[in-house]
C-alpha cells in the first residue's frame, strides 16, 4: 500500500513552524486597530445607546386603549424554554372572554429568546427596548402583571416590526 506523501509545499519551513512571524502580524493589526480613529466607545450614563426596533429586550405586556390585550391563552408559559412564564386565567363578566389574573416573569430565568411574543396570538407580550435591568433581591426580578403592562404608544415600533417580520 503506497502512503501519498506530503508534498513540498505542505511543509513548514523554520519561521513558519514556531509562528513568530503571524504573531507579529497578528500583534501588528491589533496596534492599527488600537489607534484607529473615530472610536466607538460610548461614555454609558451621559451617552445612551437607543435600541432598533429589531431589538429584543425585557418581555413586556402591551396595554391597549381597551384595557390588556392577553387573554391568557398559556401559549407563551408552554413555549418559554426557561420556564420564566406563569400565567393564570379568569372569565371576565362578559361573554367567554378570559383574562390573566396572574401573569408572572422571572426574570432571573428569562432568556430572551423571543418565543414568547412568536406565538401569542393577540400580539399581547412583546419584547421591549428596556435592556438595563437591576434587581436588588431574587424577589424583586419576579415581574407582576402591574410591572410589565407597557402602553402601546412605546411599543409601535416593535409592533410595526414584528408584523413586518410576519408577512415577509
Amino acid at each position: 500500500m503506497n502512503r501519498p506523501d506530503k508534498s513540498e509545499s505542505a511543509r513548514l519551513n523554520f519561521w513558519e513552524s514556531i509562528y513568530l512571524p503571524e504573531i507579529a502580524k497578528g500583534l501588528g493589526i491589533t496596534i492599527k486597530q488600537f489607534f484607529k480613529f473615530p472610536k466607538f466607545t460610548r461614555q454609558y450614563p451621559e451617552e445612551r445607546w437607543e435600541p432598533t426596533g429589531s431589538y429584543r429586550g425585557r418581555p413586556v405586556l402591551v396595554d391597549d386603549a381597551d384595557g390588556e390585550r392577553c387573554v391568557a391563552c398559556g401559549l407563551c408559559s408552554r413555549v418559554c424554554p426557561a420556564v420564566a412564564i406563569e400565567v393564570q386565567a379568569s372569565e371576565t363578566e362578559r361573554d367567554k372572554e378570559r383574562y390573566p389574573v396572574k401573569f408572572e416573569i422571572n426574570m432571573l430565568r428569562c432568556i430572551f429568546c423571543g418565543f414568547c411574543e412568536e406565538v401569542c396570538p393577540e400580539e399581547a407580550i412583546v419584547m421591549s427596548k428596556d435592556y438595563e435591568l437591576v434587581f436588588e433581591n431574587k424577589r424583586d426580578a419576579i415581574l407582576g402583571k402591574e410591572n410589565l403592562l407597557v402602553p402601546i404608544a412605546k411599543l409601535e415600533e416593535r409592533l410595526e416590526f414584528l408584523r413586518q417580520f410576519k408577512n415577509y
